[in-house]
């Protein structure tokens, strides 16, 4: 594409050069740069791309768009310079341009909560194939659509990545994209060009903090994907569907300018569910609609489900699917990645998966097991390093009061000492009143207490060890991740498959 149509309907501060100049490619990495690229220099938290323009010109750059280069000499007719007011804005732009408008053809919905967000839109992508359509997901355990699967190497891409991806989905014929929308996303303006037809708020809880640094600001990200809705679409009326269970959701109800659907257990709510039962078989509940009334079964464990499970039953109903349909598809959808994953096997032991890495969702995943668990809970968890360290001692506390048994081990320490992790949650078990066991707990079933275990292979293998039949195994934070970030290097590890392992090696196995 030439450079004068890329760069239309963008404020240029300073251009010199061809307009006519053919752009092959575009990158913001400068490790991605090929002859004929367009480079844009973006500042990043940790790097600032204005520092690589002289190696993306000498690898080949035919243009470079920047804010403010400090040496224009590199430039001296090597490459075209296009100065703008903000590169990551440009960046958006010259995406939707380069890859032609990928979402005209294609339903857009954008979810966005601290919890739940992978779940509903698993219990949303399975309504949709229900109704026949060919919904492509956006997430955080992956991107995928019609059988192709791509790495998620974070939950929402950066804008060049998002387009070049919805672009793959529709040449794959995808009707829908359901897309998790995070707050760093939200807050860098990834999805600055994305006309959401539907935008999905969960909750808000505890989260991030070591970027927004206020509960205010974390919350004003997210709710930055409601204040836009309906600005930049084609033609189509936007909606919101919003859990008004939640004050947060209250207040985004009043910020959004389109027609909202709102959801909870509330009497108040356009959807809700009545009569909820929970089990270790799944959930049941009367599902209750402007649309109808209908009751509904799901293979989905712990009660906190039902929320996901209504919120994108009233993302289906705002898309203009009936209530059968959505029944159809919430009952169909067995199992989760890494969101309270049992990993069967023939021990009969409880041994339960999940991605919880906050403090409100290991409290309802802890509050979900407790009631379906005759002996101990025990739980495997840690917290990530170079992360919010605000949330260790509260998770540790959540752990404490409503677990028996807890392992403290690692996460993903990266770059911090994982015993200095591993003290600030200990903080908290201690203030829920558990001490620390001398050793091995042993498998009596009325030892409680905790251990610290930095290894996390053998934390799980301590755990799995100890619990007899009526126990349930917790093992949190990591869910689908396959793999372990220590220090700078990101090696291989999957919970599940430690699971497995250690199944194995004490006489036991795995079934599945």
């Amino acid at each position: 594409m030439q450079l004068g149509e890329l760069l239309e309907g963008i404020e240029i501060g300073d251009f010199s050069g061809d307009p006519g100049l053919e752009i092959k490619r575009i990158a913001y990495d400068s490790r991605l740069v090929e002859k004929g690229s367009l480079f844009v220099a973006l500042k990043g938290q940790l790097q600032d791309g204005h520092e690589f323009i002289e190696e993306a010109i000498q690898k080949g750059a035919a243009a470079v768009v920047c804010e403010s280069p400090e040496d224009r000499g590199h430039f001296n007719g090597n490459a075209v310079m296009v100065r703008v007011l903000d590169t990551r804005e440009a960046l958006s732009g010259l995406a939707v341009r380069f890859y032609h408008r990928p979402f005209e053809e294609m339903t857009l919905t954008g979810i966005t909560g601290t919890n739940g967000k992978t779940t509903t839109s698993y219990i949303l992508e399975s309504i949709l194939l229900a109704s026949k359509a060919k919904p492509g997901v956006i997430g955080t355990i992956n991107y995928r659509v019609a059988g192709k699967t791509w790495e998620a190497p974070v939950t929402t891409p950066e804008s060049l990545d998002l387009m070049r991806i919805l672009r793959k989905m529709a040449d794959s014929g995808a009707t829908d994209v359901v897309m998790e929308v995070s707050s760093h996303a939200l807050e860098q303006g990834r999805i600055r060009d994305c006309p959401f037809r539907l935008g999905i708020f969960t909750n808000i809880s505890r989260d991030h903090l070591d970027y927004h640094l206020s509960m205010e600001s974390y919350f004003s990200a997210k709710s930055r994907l409601f204040r836009g809705l309906g600005k930049n679409g084609n033609g189509r009326k936007a909606k919101a569907a919003i859990n008004v269970d939640d004050p947060r959701g209250r207040e985004l109800v009043n910020q959004t300018h389109v027609p909202v659907v709102t959801y909870g257990l509330g009497r108040d709510c356009h959807v809700r569910a009545d009569n909820v039962r929970g089990s270790k078989e799944g959930l049941s509940a009367r599902l209750i609609t402007p649309s109808g009334e209908a009751d509904l079964r799901s293979p989905l464990i712990g009660d906190f489900n039902i929320y996901n499970i209504l919120a994108a039953s009233a993302g289906a109903l705002c898309l203009g699917i009936d209530l059968n349909t959505v029944i159809s598809g919430i009952t169909h959808l067995e199992k989760i990645p890494g969101r309270l994953e049992r990993v069967k096997n023939d021990r009969s032991l409880a041994i339960v998966v999940d991605y919880a890495h906050t403090p409100d969702a290991l409290l309802k995943v802890l509050k979900a097991l407790k009631p379906l668990t005759k002996g101990r809970l025990i739980t495997v968890f840690g917290c990530g390093g170079d992360r919010d360290k605000g949330k260790r001692r509260q998770m540790g506390r959540v752990a404490g009061e409503h677990g028996d048994l807890v392992f403290i081990t690692s996460d993903n320490p990266r770059t911090e000492d994982p015993s200095a992790i591993a003290a600030e949650i200990e903080k908290g078990v201690r203030d829920a009143g558990l001490k620390m066991l001398p050793g091995q707990p042993g498998s009596v079933i009325n030892i409680t207490g905790y251990l610290i275990d930095l290894d996390r292979e053998s934390a799980i293998r301590s755990a799995i060890t100890v619990a007899c039949e009526e126990d349930t195994v917790l093992i949190a934070g990591k869910g689908h991740e396959a793999y372990q970030i220590i220090g700078g290097e990101k090696r291989a590890f999957d919970d599940r498959r430690a699971v497995e392992a250690v199944l194995r090696g004490v006489g036991g196995g795995f079934v599945g």
